[in-house]
């Protein structure tokens, strides 16, 4: 990507795509265009049209989603799909019809089948059921490879897709309900260690392993792959590693200085038993991560009081 490139970022205001913005300012791209959901309604396809005729990005980084949690995405499933379904087909459609040299488009790991071998091979896909509390996202997000893959296939576009593991970092969201399980802990033990609270309970057994990439390290191997990968099917971005939900809040609670205990509510769902990325085929393009998960935690607490206290 040429400096002086014009690149649209979607999703900009987000944890991911205000991570990749600040990667390429700081790789000095200058002409970057940026629109907030109020400004522009990705999910409105004439309002897409409009823009991408007016502007005529060269490159553009589809960040832009609806996204949540467990509970979220069982609650709103059809919003969940829908919103999402809209959003991918209008810009990827549109970067099409308007000659943008490059498109990334960014999945989630839950476009996996629930119980796949792991770690989890890209190949992985569409190999079996997928987990049903977030069935709607994952099917959308499947969607949205298959038609960049689809469009370089019928078109020959140059539109290449991502899928990043598990994210936290800046600019996370912390909603008590709908957020994910890593800033959803943050929240939970800053809160009982203000209020002097004895016991944190933990959502569901605390036995699921999950991997965590801090958002910055995303945006990098984004940047990194915009500049060399160009071919179809996707790539895992990850850490390669990852650990239990208990211990998890065991590193999360020495983070925040939390001095009581922790207890397990089973009654709330645990989701996928496993999800560890496979991250060979990243690694053998040159690509690794270089924020580890206790150095991240202590990065996205300080932004969290921050933003929120």
């Amino acid at each position: 990507m040429e400096k002086n490139a014009k690149i649209y970022v979607a999703g900009h205001r987000g944890m991911v795509g205000s991570a990749i913005y600040r990667k390429l300012v700081k790789e000095g791209y200058t002409n970057l265009v940026t629109k907030t959901s109020t400004e522009l309604d990705l999910r409105d396809q004439q309002a897409t049209a409009n823009f991408f005729a007016a502007e005529n990005p060269e490159y553009v980084f589809l960040a832009a989603a609806k996204v949540g949690g467990i509970v979220a995405n069982n609650t709103y499933r059809a919003d969940f799909l829908y919103e999402n379904l809209c959003i991918q087909n209008n810009v990827i459609h549109q970067a099409y019809l308007t000659g943008v040299k490059k498109l990334m488009f960014l999945g989630s790991s839950c476009i996996y089948p629930k119980l796949a071998p792991q770690p989890l091979k890209e190949e992985y896909l569409l190999t079996g059921l997928l987990e049903e509390t977030n069935e709607p996202y994952a099917i959308a997000k499947i969607a949205g490879i298959k038609m960049a893959d689809a469009y370089r296939d019928q078109y020959g576009c140059n539109f290449i897709s991502v899928m990043p593991t598990n994210l936290y970092g800046y600019n996370d969201n912390y909603h008590p309900q709908n957020s994910h399980v890593l800033p959803a802990l943050i929240r939970k033990f800053h809160e009982a260690k203000v209020n002097g609270t004895a016991e944190v309970t933990i959502w569901g057994s605390g036995s699921p392993m999950r991997e965590f990439l801090f958002a910055d390290d995303l945006a990098g191997a984004c940047y990194f792959l915009m500049q060399e990968y160009n071919e179809p099917g996707f790539v895992n971005i990850g850490t390669g590693k990852d650990l239990t939900i208990k211990d998890l809040a065991l590193l999360i609670k020495k983070v925040i200085g939390f001095e009581g205990t922790l207890a397990f509510d089973s009654s709330k769902p645990d989701g996928t038993p496993r999800k560890l990325m496979d991250v060979s085929k990243l690694h053998s393009l040159g690509w690794q991560h270089t924020v580890e998960l206790e150095e991240g935690i202590e990065l996205a607490y300080r932004d969290f009081l921050a933003k929120h206290i």
